[in-house]
């Protein structure tokens, strides 16, 4: 089971690593599907998150597609919000509603992202309001730590749609915004004694995640084109977030 799940862990870090995101949402269908401990499906995502989107941040910062000012306005509410939500006290039921929710809603933003988004160079971007989007984001974190989803698979989307930014800013942006809410989330979960972590379980995932995520950061878009398993992905977390909340 361990092997199949490394597999499972080591392409979806891969393939949206060159994206900007760490893949939370996929993990925890994932962990849902193998019936995996709630408390330890949230704690493994989030660690596989910080493994991934690590690298991605420093890639993008070190490329010049990480505009800092817009990142720490984004993440000034959100981190804490992110920090209340996992800190919350949710009963196993109350956990897997609003995660077939959060599920259900990245399946439909990864489906905008896969046929309707166009990735341009030269892009015309309007004058945003960043108060707004630093409400939006906060709202994002907060359900990013209740879920432990990261909450980039949210933010790009609406990024994009506002034209904050170009299409690599935003996703040096969106890894930004999921490190530093996945590590508020740890924190809370640390604050209330939650953090359930088993070496012999997770180890050997974020040992997978963080070589997926070490290549991915490294091909660009142009190099890696996975439509088809972004495609095969928003699949399967379409049907692991309907399933729980047919359940």
């Amino acid at each position: 089971m361990t092997i199949e799940l490394c597999i499972l862990f080591f392409a979806v870090a891969l393939v949206y690593s060159a994206a900007g995101f760490g893949g939370g949402s996929s993990y925890l269908a994932i962990l849902a599907l193998w019936g995996i401990d709630f408390q330890l499906m949230k704690s493994t995502a989030l660690l596989c998150n910080v493994a991934v989107v690590a690298g991605g941040v420093y890639h993008f910062y070190k490329s010049g597609h990480l505009p800092m000012k817009k990142a720490l306005l984004l993440s000034f509410v959100s981190v804490p919000l992110a920090f209340a939500g996992s800190y919350l006290p949710l009963k196993q039921e109350t956990f897997f509603l609003l995660l077939g929710i959060a599920l259900t809603l990245a399946a439909v933003f990864m489906c905008y992202r896969l046929f309707f988004e166009r990735n341009q160079e030269t892009e015309t971007l309007r004058e945003g309001n960043g108060v707004l989007y630093g409400v939006i984001g906060g709202a994002i974190g907060l359900l990013s730590g209740m879920t432990g989803i990261g909450g980039g698979i949210y933010l790009a989307p609406v990024l994009r749609l506002g034209k904050y930014d170009t299409a690599k800013n935003v996703a040096g942006l969106s890894s930004f915004f999921i490190l530093v809410n996945s590590i508020a989330g740890l924190m809370g979960q640390a604050a209330k004694n939650a953090i359930l972590f088993e070496p012999a379980f997770a180890g050997p995932l974020l040992l997978a995640v963080i070589i997926g995520g070490q290549i991915g950061a490294r091909l660009s878009a142009r190099v890696l084109k996975p439509r088809w398993v972004a495609g095969a992905t928003a699949v399967l977390i379409l049907y692991a977030g309907v399933r729980m909340l047919v359940k």
